[in-house]
């Protein structure tokens, strides 16, 4: 069974393991918890995942981002970020969501699962009606990943796609 869980303590072992398989840039999405070692992510790293999301110790113009595991059963096989509302940057980039799914597991439609789990999730977090992405146009799967999901293709420049799909 596919699920998205929330970044937490008792799935440490799991979350560390898929964290490490994560690149730190790919394709857009960004995931500095890769460099971290065991110890520093279950000191620092997780505790900087859940609180994100609360709001809490975030940087100056960032925005609560809450981090999802994307699940098949026992095994971690993505992980998705929701940002709670836009910065002016964020509107003009990558918008409310990110996401990634391991190497060995993409072609599995697990990303088009994952983002209409991520997309149900939204309704809880995002207040807006529509929630906003973006992606490089060389990434075929994720705009694909989009579409599936009902998204819509609002502009466009040299090198990136800009989707919305309405969540309400």
């Amino acid at each position: 069974m596919v699920y998205l869980k929330e970044a937490n303590y008792e799935d440490l072992e799991e979350e560390y393991r898929a964290i490490k398989c994560i690149p730190f840039y790919e394709n857009g999405y960004g995931n500095t918890f890769c460099f971290m070692d065991r110890e520093t992510f279950f000191d620092v790293g997780i505790r900087k995942m859940i609180d994100s999301g609360r709001g809490i110790g975030l940087k100056e113009g960032h925005v609560p981002e809450s981090y999802f595991f994307l699940w098949d059963d026992n095994r971690i096989v993505g992980l998705f970020k929701i940002r709670h509302y836009l910065s002016e940057e964020l509107r003009n980039g990558s918008g409310h969501l990110g996401f990634g799914i391991i190497r060995d597991f993409r072609n599995m439609h697990y990303g088009t699962e994952g983002l209409r789990l991520t997309l149900e999730k939204c309704r809880e977090l995002v207040e807006e009606d529509e929630v906003y992405m973006a992606c490089f146009k060389y990434n075929k799967p994720s705009l694909a990943v989009m579409l599936n999901n009902g998204a819509r293709i609002v502009r466009e420049d040299s090198e990136i796609y800009y989707t919305r799909v309405r969540i309400r």
